[in-house]
């Protein structure tokens, strides 16, 4: 692979598992620094020391996103140990799914404290430093629930669709100051979570083959597909890809459906 972040420092929020952890990983094989913003005190470190294993400039720091302090802290950490912030990868978000009137004031709070006011607390923390160097990439990571309501995945979905107008109201309005800001929405990705799930029924293969089946490429997403677009948007290969946001879902989010 290519050094396409050669130094660029990027801090990756969620990064101990998942598409986080592939991010961190796809982010440090094309050359740049990691900080990994992880709230897993056990999965944070362990991802940081396996990057610096690789012979990547990795610094976790524990980050929990409903927090606006920790976002600053992080922001501030980043700075001192690097001198700049380059990339902000926001990925930490929460599965918050229920039928919309069982749905609990703290469930409501909760989805929300993380899955958007987390990655505006996020943005502003570093959106300063960009400014100041007249550069910079915001990723945010929606969902195929940006575009799309699935019942009894309430409120969820509120909060990835306002994840896109966040993003879009932050590409233009910084656009001219050299900061851009875009979305990645993922579809079914095979995550821990989505094992997990699957292990809940009595065949869980059958489980995963039904997602497979939903899909017309007769299989899911993985979690190294997403961290790729992450790299190409954070690289200077994408200069004019501004307030959009990237489908990766096998093309699920387009078949017909009678």
């Amino acid at each position: 692979m290519s050094l396409r972040l050669q130094n660029k420092v990027a801090i990756i929020t969620g990064a101990g598992r998942g598409i986080g952890a592939a991010t961190a990983r796809a982010f440090a094989e094309a050359g740049a620094i990691v900080v990994i913003a992880e709230r897993d005190t056990t999965t944070g470190p362990a991802m940081a020391a396996e990057l610096k294993s690789l012979g990547a400039k990795s610094l976790f720091v524990e980050t929990d996103v409903a927090e606006s302090a920790a976002a600053v802290t992080v922001a501030e950490a980043t700075l001192g140990a690097f001198g700049r912030i380059d990339v902000l990868v926001n990925n930490a978000g929460i599965n918050v799914f229920h039928e919309p009137l069982e749905t609990t004031e703290a469930e409501w709070k909760r989805c929300f404290a993380v899955d958007l006011e987390g990655v505006w607390h996020m943005c502003k923390a570093v959106l300063p430093s960009m400014l100041a160097q007249n550069a910079g990439s915001i990723i945010n990571i929606a969902s195929s629930h940006s575009s799309k309501i699935i019942p009894d995945t309430f409120p969820y979905p509120v909060a990835k669709h306002g994840l896109l107008g966040l993003t879009r109201a932050l590409g233009i309005q910084y656009a001219a100051r050299g900061v851009r800001v875009n979305a990645i929405a993922p579809g079914y990705v095979e995550t821990d979570i989505a094992r997990d799930y699957w292990n809940t029924f009595p065949d869980p293969d059958a489980e995963r083959q039904k997602a497979y089946d939903l899909h017309p490429p007769k299989r899911i997403g993985r979690p190294e597909e997403v961290a790729m677009t992450a790299v190409f948007l954070a690289s200077d290969e994408a200069p004019f890809i501004n307030a959009a946001s990237i489908a990766i879902d096998g093309g699920r989010s387009v078949l017909y459906h009678d």
